[in-house]
Formats: structure tokens, C-alpha cells, sequence
């Protein structure tokens, strides 16, 4: 019982990381219309400017600030010199223009930071563990990270429903020629969408630094998972990216720590762990191509 609640622990904030990414992305890609690649290099760029402030200093939480503030910026600089460019170009021109940044961004990373992975250290107040009931430690740097996420849903959730930015972002995911009709300045809301995409970006890759290692191309790790979230939950949607972002971190969490197990008790040990392995690591794909052939645009409609 106890593993079981530990790996769903571990599956919430797997979650919770998925949708910091997702969030943003699914923003950019429900508003602009824009399939941006280089995402998850603004997750790779917070991750190490945020780990060089904290590594330097000592401090935890003065790399936190650096870390917005650096994917915020490599964002903003993103939009206005390229993507900018895009808006009325097809995919294909999108995909090939941001993996561009992607080699980029990994080549400058290497440059200025090497190949050798680092680790971002840990806040003292967070380190350890703690007894959430007999029994079962757990780290607390992890409960930081869930407690971490659920904020920022609400954030977003009161940013994108109660607020007049907010009330442009939903119409724009639904029609932004109207929005650009009735005189909204369309280029400075598709800015500010894309900086808030790179912020929580950057946010999710500095608060991944302390458990995953901070290497080059970390960004492209994540990436697919987190566009399989999108689509799941529906491109423009806030809602759909929480509720996929959560339930894909778990089942993909709980299947890798629990199907070598179940294909133990009747196969080999090594045929065991390699089949595990595999259906494991096509979960998260199978769930998209079930969720898709109920409902083909997702759980939850744009803007929701």
C-alpha cells in the first residue's frame, strides 16, 4: 500500500512538471497557431541559468528568479526575432524554423556550460525526508514541487477566467481575427502569451533541476511527452493541459513501477523487465490514440 501511494506521489508531481510545460505550450500553440519546438530548450535554458546562480551563491531560491527571468527573457527575444516571422507561414516552416533554435540553444548551452551534467542544489528546508504517516517517508522537495504546480493552476485558472487578458486569451484560441477586428493589439497579446509560455517553462525546467539531471538536450527529453499532453487535452486549454498533465504522470509512473512486477510472476525476470519496459514507455501513446478515438479534439474544448 504504501509503494502504491508512494509511486502515485511520484506520478502527481511527474504530472505537475508535464503540465508547468504544457501550460505554456499549449497557450502558444491554441493562440498563435504556432508548433514550437524550442520549448523545451526555454525549460533547458531556466533549468541552467537558474542552477549557475544557485550553484555560485548557495541559494535555492536566489536561482529561482534568475531562472524566470532568463527563459522569460529568451522567450520574448524567440517571439519578436523569429516566431514573429512565422504567424502566417504553415507548420512545416514552423517545425523547421524552432528545431533550428533547438540546435541553437544546445550548441550556446555547451559553450558557456559544458557537456557534463550538474545538479541543482537542494534548499536546505526541503532536504531529507518526511514522515507523512508511519511508516512512510517522503521527500519534501517533491510535495514543494505538486504544492508548486497546483498554485500555478490556480494562477492561471483565475488569469485566463477572471481577468480582461485572460477574457483575450480565450477569445483569441477561438477567433482571433475577431479579436483583431475589434481593435486589440494582436501582436502585443500574442507577446505577453508567449512570455508567460517561457516563464513556466523555466519555472518547471529549475524546480526539475534538484531531481533530474541539468544536461544539454533535456529539453527534447520532455518535449514529446508534454506535446502528447496538449493533445490530449485539447490544443488551447488550460483545464484539458491540468487534468492530462496529472493523469498522464501517474499512469506513466505507476506502469513503469508496476508492470516489470506483474510480468514477473509468470515470465523470466530479464524477458519480464524488458516487456514491462517497453508497454511502459508506450503508455502514455496508447492513452493519446484511446482518448482520441473518443473525443478527436481532446478532453476539453480551447479556452476551457
Amino acid at each position: 500500500m504504501i509503494l502504491v501511494l508512494e509511486q502515485i506521489l511520484n506520478g502527481l508531481q511527474y504530472g505537475v512538471m508535464l503540465f508547468l510545460l504544457a501550460a505554456g505550450l499549449t497557450l502558444i500553440f491554441g493562440i498563435m497557431g504556432v508548433i514550437n519546438l524550442a520549448h523545451g530548450s526555454l525549460y533547458m535554458i531556466g533549468a541552467f541559468a537558474g542552477t549557475w546562480v544557485a550553484a555560485h551563491t548557495g541559494s535555492f531560491w536566489l536561482g529561482l528568479p534568475v531562472a524566470l527571468t532568463a527563459a522569460a527573457v529568451a522567450g520574448l527575444l524567440i517571439e519578436m526575432l523569429v516566431v514573429r516571422r512565422l504567424y502566417e507561414r504553415d507548420h512545416l516552416d514552423q517545425v523547421l524554423a524552432t528545431f533550428a533554435l533547438i540546435l541553437l540553444f544546445n550548441e550556446l548551452i555547451v559553450l558557456l556550460f559544458g557537456r557534463q551534467p550538474i545538479f541543482t542544489p537542494l534548499p536546505e528546508l526541503f532536504s531529507g525526508s518526511v514522515q507523512l504517516f508511519e511508516g512512510f517517508p517522503y521527500p519534501p522537495y517533491r510535495l514543494l514541487i505538486i504544492a508548486t504546480g497546483l498554485l500555478v493552476a490556480l494562477g492561471l485558472w483565475l488569469l485566463i477566467n477572471r481577468t480582461r487578458i485572460g477574457m483575450l486569451v480565450r477569445a483569441g484560441s477561438t477567433n482571433r481575427d475577431m479579436v483583431r477586428a475589434l481593435g486589440v493589439d494582436i501582436r502585443m497579446l500574442y507577446t505577453i502569451v508567449f512570455g508567460l509560455g517561457a516563464l513556466l517553462a523555466g519555472l518547471a525546467g529549475y524546480m526539475a533541476g534538484p531531481i533530474l539531471a541539468v544536461q544539454v538536450g533535456m529539453g527534447e527529453q520532455i518535449l514529446l511527452a508534454t506535446f502528447v499532453v496538449v493533445v490530449i487535452g485539447g490544443v488551447g486549454s488550460i483545464r484539458g493541459a491540468f487534468v492530462a498533465g496529472l493523469a498522464l504522470g501517474v499512469v506513466d509512473t505507476a506502469m513503469r513501477a508496476f508492470l516489470p512486477g506483474f510480468f514477473r510472476t509468470f515470465m523470466e525476470p530479464a524477458a519480464a523487465d524488458n516487456l514491462g519496459a517497453g508497454i511502459a514507455s508506450m503508455g502514455i501513446y496508447l492513452l493519446m490514440a484511446i482518448v482520441l478515438l473518443i473525443r478527436p479534439k481532446g478532453l476539453f474544448a480551447p479556452g476551457a
